[in-house]
Order: structure tokens, then sequence, then C-alpha cells
């Protein structure tokens, strides 16, 4: 048990500390580092409840795809930074306004469920001899199939949002014309082209 705490506060001050580093931190790289150590550390505190799988879970698709095409795209983008951060300082008060709102909307939240879920958790427990991934794909796939649905579709209208959003015909831009490259034969396929002498192509 001694040990089992040490390491629940070893990880929830690393986890607390980096997640404020993510904010912090005037380097979009050095916030995606700390995002990365950040869900290591939230993985570990899974691993303390029990919950191997979504601790393989968050390591494996947040860290190994989410944060790591964070940090490529701000690495191959190139953003300017410092001209984007000119006009935040507009933007501060009314955040900080929305962001304390959001705290106690989360602290009443958990105030007024914490009894009934702790009940609720000691109640449902993990029967003996079912792993934890069979028993969370078990109430995935029973009680919340249909928000579980719900969530892939919306997932899914996102995507194609995107896609659609950032989709930009350029006239400028050869595209392909498999028609054009069916119907093509010798006469528009090569070209000759009469090279003078000492002159290049």
């Amino acid at each position: 048990m001694i040990l089992q705490a040490i390491a629940f506060y070893v990880f929830s001050a690393v986890l607390l500390a980096s997640a404020f580093m993510v904010v912090a931190s005037r380097n979009p790289v050095h916030s995606v580092l700390f995002l990365i150590l950040a869900f290591f550390s939230a993985a570990g505190l899974f691993v303390l409840m029990g919950a191997e799988f979504l601790a393989m879970i968050l390591v494996v698709v947040y860290v190994g795809a989410v944060a790591v095409l964070f940090l490529f795209v701000v690495m191959m983008l190139d953003i300017d930074f410092a001209e984007l951060k000119k006009g935040a300082q507009a933007y501060l008060l009314p955040g900080l306004g929305v962001g304390g709102l959001l705290a106690a909307e989360l602290i009443l939240a958990i105030a007024l469920r914490w009894n009934i879920a702790a009940h609720a958790v000691r109640a449902a427990a993990t029967p003996v001899g079912v792993s934890n991934t069979a028993a969370l794909g078990y109430i995935l796939y029973t009680d919340y199939i249909y928000y579980f649905q719900v969530a892939g579709l919306i997932l899914l209208v996102s995507m194609i949002g995107a896609i659609v959003l950032t989709l930009r015909h350029k006239a400028t831009i050869r595209r392909q014309n498999i028609r054009m490259q069916i119907a093509r034969d010798s006469a528009t396929a090569t070209e000759l082209v009469d090279i003078k002498p000492g002159q290049g192509a």
C-alpha cells in the first residue's frame, strides 16, 4: 500500500506539472513533449487503478499517434507563433472567465456525484475470472452501445467536414485526367523537338 501511494503521488505530481507546462510553455514543440509526458503519467495512474487496457490504449493511440502527429505538424508547418500570440492579451480576461466557469461546474458536478459514483463503482466490481479488457468490452458494447455508435458517427462527420473544409481546387495545379490518359496515342504521347546545335533542350 505504501508503494502504491508513493507511485500515485509521483504520477499525479508529474501529470499536473506537465499539464501546466503544456499551456505555459512558449515553444510549441516543448508543449507537445510535455503533453506526451502527461499521457505517460496518466497511463501509470490507469495501471495503478487496475485498468491496464486503458493504459495501453492511452500510450499506443495518444502517445504513438496523436501527440507524434501534433509534433510533426508543428515542426513541418513552421508556423510563426510569435505573430499569432500578439493579440492573445485581448482574450485573456474572457478566457479566464470561461475557464473559471468550467472549473466551477466540474467541481460542483464531482461534489454532487461523488458518493453515488463511489457506491456504484464498488457495486460494479470486475467479476472473478474476467479480464479488464473483457469487462470493459462487455460494458461498452452492451450498456453503452448506442452512445458508442453516436460517438463514432460524430467522429465520421467531423472527419468528412475537415476534409471538405480544407480541400481546395486550384487552377494552377495539374490534376490527373484518366480519360485523356486512356485515349492517348503515339501522336499525342510524343513530341518532336528540333534542337539547334549548341542549345539545350
